[in-house]
């Protein structure tokens, strides 16, 4: 796998994780509970991570951050449009 970018979408349980290669071609989709969550990133070489701004965001940030990776934290306003996009799809395909 040559993922260059990692997007997680936080929740309580269930972390979302998106991995896309410098073509931003989508290279796996995962949805891990909270315990397997650091599995996938640390079986990775370092690359640039993104989730949402959120109560649990730097503590995943900061347990990134020691596997090697680069840490963005984004806004909920710049954040929300492509989620709710992407939740649509996930309802047409029958997976929420």
């Amino acid at each position: 796998m040559n993922v260059t970018t990692i997007g997680i979408d936080l929740a309580k349980n269930t972390f979302s994780l998106h991995g896309v290669d410098s073509r931003g071609k989508l290279v796996f989709r995962k949805t891990l509970s909270r315990a397997k969550v650091a599995a996938i990133p640390g079986a990775l070489p370092p690359c640039l991570v993104g989730m949402e701004a959120c109560s649990g965001a730097h503590y995943w940030g900061r347990e990134l951050n020691k596997l090697g990776h680069r840490i963005g934290i984004m806004a909920p306003k710049f954040v929300r449009p492509t989620a709710r996009a992407a939740e649509r799809r996930q309802r047409c395909r029958g997976h929420l």
